[in-house]
């Protein structure tokens, strides 16, 4: 155990007076934006396929998960023509950990059943057997405990990565990761850097009950220090864990449980994604609808239903939860002037809370219509499959709010 808490080398101090460690230009978003001259990958997953029931109890669609990702996309393109290998999210996932512990022996991963067992959902599955039990390392049923450790751990130069086995469980580390991981660097002068990942599954899933169904993205977000990102794609997974591990700030990565057998081509090559930059999944030029992780599914079911009835929605997935890209946020609300928030936190207190107050704070002046925010509802996730599908967001709901706000504006079809 020695081994772990040797520290193997230091960051460079960083200033006291930034909580985060950024690359990104920061400025006054009620300036005028320029367009960002950047190239934008329509990215397509083809997965696990939803059915349920809707708030009327009429059978739902089946979930569509690339469905209308971009425009236009040739038809006789075929998924084993294009270049590259495909992989589950889950796999993506431990690709990344893989090429990131390989590359960098201060990166190592602990939690509940990670070693030999290889995960709850198998993402560190072989990881133990190929770097050894030290940098894969099974701890006992104690959150707070290791998560202390991996910090304590992350002060003296090593890049801990925590799996919570539910993202759940990770409430009884709060104080580890609110007091000391959020804060340590600004209460440290800058002395320390926490570059800690942590990650594990979370959201509703299918027949979890409530503790199993939380999605912490709520709790997590008033704390200083602490950055966000939500995958979506074997792509973006990949591409944001190993973004994750190689920043200096902590950052909790959130994977939803149901998109783990999410399948998509991804580069042979190696890639890195921004942390702090959202993605474009489908240009529009009607109605702005933000939304991430699981919601991107349901939104781009709706979607499909839109453009046949004549809609042009733009669907970006926001990813990063914390901070927010109000870059590419802001030159979409200055381009349709109407927002949609769709997210499966709750009512109250949500990633879809904060993002309206931002948005109306900075673009306030180019809406023409309130900004709408679809959330779960404010009540325990049912154990019941019935009940659970009616406390979130379904696909018939986005399309009828995507209605409503074109209509209020007079700019149907």
């Amino acid at each position: 155990m020695a081994v772990v808490f040797q520290a193997i080398g230091a960051d460079t101090a960083l200033s006291s007076t930034n909580l985060f460690v950024s690359k990104r230009t920061h400025f006054s978003y009620r300036q005028s934006l320029p367009e960002r001259k950047t190239s934008v990958c329509a990215v397509r997953s083809n997965g696990i396929s939803f059915s349920g029931l809707n708030s009327r109890g009429r059978k739902a669609e089946p979930l569509i998960t690339n469905a209308v990702a971009t425009k236009a996309e040739s038809p006789t393109a075929s998924a084993a023509s294009k270049p590259g290998h495909e992989l589950l999210l889950y796999e993506a996932l431990r690709e990344g950990l893989d090429e990131e512990m390989e590359r960098d022996p201060t990166v190592w991963v602990l939690g509940e059943d990670v070693g030999h067992y290889g995960g709850s959902y198998k993402v560190t599955k072989g990881l133990a057997e190929k770097y050894g039990d030290l940098r894969v390392l099974d701890t006992p049923i104690c959150e707070n405990s290791f998560t202390g450790m991996a910090i304590g751990a992350a002060m003296n130069g090593l890049r801990p990565i925590i799996e919570g086995m539910n993202m759940g469980f990770l409430l009884l580390a709060f104080n580890q990761i609110s007091n000391n991981c959020g804060m340590l660097h600004y209460t440290s002068g800058g002395q320390f850097t926490i570059p800690v990942v942590i990650r594990g599954p979370g959201g509703v899933g299918r027949h979890l009950g409530p503790e199993h169904s939380q999605r912490l993205e709520s709790y997590f977000q008033s704390i200083p220090g602490i950055q966000m990102v939500a995958c979506s794609t074997p792509y973006n997974a990949k591409g944001l864990m190993k973004a994750a591990i190689r920043s200096k700030n902590p950052v909790i990565f959130f994977e939803h449980v149901l998109l783990y057998n999410i399948k998509e081509r991804i580069p042979d090559e190696e890639y890195v994604l921004n942390l702090e930059e959202a993605e474009m999944v489908r240009p529009g030029e009607q109605v702005t609808i933000l939304t991430y992780s699981r919601m991107r599914y349901h939104v781009m079911q709706a979607a499909q239903t839109l453009v046949n009835k004549g809609y042009d929605p733009e669907v970006i997935d926001i990813r990063s939860l914390k901070p927010f890209d109000l870059y590419t946020i802001g030159n979409s609300v200055k381009k349709t002037h109407k927002v949609l928030i769709v997210e499966e936190c709750m009512q109250t207190g949500g990633i879809g809370a904060s993002l309206m107050a931002a948005i109306d704070e900075n673009f306030h002046d180019y809406l023409d219509a309130r900004i709408v925010c679809l959330s779960s509802q404010n009540v325990p996730t049912p154990y019941p499959g019935k009940l659970e599908e009616q406390t979130l967001v379904q696909p018939p709901k986005i399309v009828t709010a995507v209605e409503q706000l074109c209509a209020s504006t007079g700019s149907c079809q």
